[in-house]
């Protein structure tokens, strides 16, 4: 070797060495800068920006509605000057900036909030998981070693981390409900096109709807009727809270405590009688009736073997892409862009639809909302599970497990293909991560459903207790547990004629909860059909006792002194019953047969 290369080489080595040095030193310093940077950030802003309020008008006008407040954007939305990134760097160098901002951005600044940037976005607002291939996935505040989850996951974390006070994204398929759901925070999903999507980045046009996270229920409700530009009225409370018992058990985690948390706070503040259980599969089976077709057309080997559950959220998959494509196809065609494989597969690996297949599809979201709208009418709220476990843990296998994606699709695309209004609620953790239950009400029922979240949040908190600790309520958990099973056994005996054996049920839940007048008033149900009326006749009455405000016992008890010659009673009966419920057709038609009766 050359001595100047000798020489050359040497004195490489040496700044190496110095570089080396230099650089062990560095490390400690990046580390630290990157910590402080995610807990100053959590990687939640893709872009800073400031879009300041107008001046408050002038005493006596009342200030601003959102006076005070800060929020950020998915970059999904546009902003006048910035281009929205829609998750892909490929976008935003195809794309100009916009050349105005989005109305709903507009009102909540007009309405005295200031927006101070805009949040990362999954890979087109398409998976809900929150991960992204082409930005730092964003670090869950609320369990670091886990996803943030949903499409709109910078949002939800920048809410809980505190950063701002409430944050906007789309929901198509869960990007606001999931994230919320793992980052621990308020999620609303509104009515699909209740609020305007101009200037918004379309997904699937028949399945984003806007929605927005908070920490608060109050917060949740300002910016709703800012966005929802609704007057003053009056609250509503729900006269019928409906569990639905077979999709709570798409999830894996703690079901039974979710329900009693639940129950405990509906029997408090509306009373038993406005709890109702619901096998949601098989009503929707009986009200979907384009589904049927939709089966026949799937029906191949093990797809024959699909529940309606897993069919709606098929038909939710499919409109997804579909829509999609009709939206982006050209421009990925065009560009070519570096997509994630899971989005890829999705997206490009799946025959087109026919115009019969999309037709049947948009049948079934049709029948969807009609159905869900029958089941809850005005004054009804739906209660499932947000995602079927807690979050996954980061780069976890889990989320892209079959069993996972049946789950979540299945509880998710209620509300998407229906198009109804849902919020996440959060219940606390469980093992160290988020729980959260979700709220339905029907489309358009979407200040209702903010009320009502307003009004049960404050106790659902107080039972959410329960889930971390346990111990002290196990015992009573556990009876209710086993005597809501026996009712709930006893219905469905008394649904197939088998009146002893309802009457056996209900017998065993009065043994475990003595102190539930609904039991008495199933129970004397029963006895009317046995035509034992004098026992019907002493379990009204206790039940009565329990719950002055139950209609049916009163209805059932009025129907067991009409047979025993009563008719004074009876009448009273039913008097009462038509004071708490003055259109009951069954309560009236009996007072005025009988009072007829009577003065004869």
């Amino acid at each position: 070797m050359q001595p100047k290369r000798r020489h050359i080489l040497a004195s490489r080595a040496s700044k190496l060495c110095v570089l080396l040095g230099l650089g062990l030193a560095g490390v400690l310093l990046v580390t630290k800068k990157l910590k402080k940077r995610v807990r100053e950030d959590f990687g939640a802003f893709i872009e800073k920006l400031l879009l300041l309020p107008p001046p408050q008008p002038a005493p006596p006008k009342a200030p601003h509605p959102l006076t005070a407040l800060s929020f950020a954007l998915s970059d999904l939305f546009d902003v006048k000057g910035y281009v929205s990134g829609f998750g892909h760097p490929d976008w935003i160098r195809t794309h100009e900036a916009a050349a105005s901002t989005s109305p709903v951005v507009s009102v909540l600044v007009e309405g005295g909030a200031t927006c101070v940037g805009k949040t990362v976005v999954g890979e087109f607002a398409f998976s809900i998981s929150g991960e992204t291939k082409h930005y730092d996935t964003p670090t869950n505040p609320a369990a670091p070693a886990h996803i943030p989850g949903g499409a709109c996951s910078g949002a939800a974390v920048a809410v809980s981390a505190n950063l701002v006070d409430f944050s906007l994204g789309i929901d198509t398929v869960g990007g606001v409900r999931a994230a919320a759901g793992y980052c621990g925070v308020l999620g609303f999903r509104s009515s699909q096109g209740i609020v305007s999507n101009a200037g918004i980045i379309p997904v699937s046009s028949s399945l984003d709807a806007v929605g927005w996270f908070a920490r608060d229920p109050n917060t949740l409700r300002r910016v709703g009727h800012v966005i929802l530009q609704l007057p003053f009225e009056a609250q509503r409370n729900p006269r019928q809270i409906i569990l639905a018992d077979d999709y709570l058990q798409f999830s894996k985690v703690l079901v039974d405590r979710i329900k009693q948390v639940v129950i405990k706070s509906a029997e408090k503040l509306f009373g038993r009688q406005a709890l109702k259980h619901e096998n949601l599969e098989k009503y929707l089976e009986a009200k979907v009736p384009s589904l049927k077709e939709f089966c026949r057309e799937k029906a191949n080997g093990d797809d024959a073997k699909l529940t309606t559950s897993m069919l709606l959220a098929n038909v939710m998959q499919l409109l997804q892409r579909h829509e999609f494509l009709q939206n982006h196809g050209d421009w990925i065609n065009t560009v070519n862009p570096s997509i994630d494989p899971a989005v890829y597969s999705q997206l490009c690996k799946t025959p087109e639809l026919t115009d019969e297949e999309i037709e049947n599809l948009n049948a079934v979201r049709n029948q969807m909302r009609v159905a869900i709208g029958s089941l809850l009418k005005d004054d009804g709220i739906l209660v499932i599970p947000t995602m079927p476990s807690v979050p996954p843990k980061l780069g976890s296998k889990e989320i892209m497990s079959e069993d996972y994606q049946n789950r979540a699709s299945s509880l998710l695309c209620v509300a998407s293909i229906s198009g109804c209004c849902q919020v996440t609620v959060p219940l606390g953790k469980h093992d160290k991560c988020p729980v959260s239950v979700s709220l339905i009400a029907r489309h358009g029922g979407d200040r209702f459903l903010l009320d009502t979240v307003q009004k049960m949040y404050a106790s659902l908190q107080e039972n959410s207790t329960l889930m971390v600790n346990p111990k002290s309520s196990i015992n009573t958990i556990s009876q209710e547990e086993s005597a809501e099973i026996a009712k709930e056994k006893g219905n469905q005996a008394f649904k197939e004629k088998q009146w002893q054996k309802a009457i056996g049920m209900y017998s065993e839940a009065i043994k475990l909860n003595d102190k539930n007048g609904t039991y008495y008033s199933n129970r004397a149900a029963a006895y009317l059909e046995l035509g034992s009326f004098r026992q019907a006749e002493a379990d009204c009455t206790k039940a009565l006792a329990l719950d002055k405000k139950n209609i049916k016992a009163y209805l059932r008890r009025g129907t067991a002194r009409e047979m025993l010659g009563n008719f004074k009673e009876a009448i009273d009966d039913f008097s009462y019953a038509l004071v708490l419920e003055p259109n009951n057709k069954r309560a009236a038609l009996s007072a005025d047969r009988l009072g007829k009766v009577f003065l004869q």
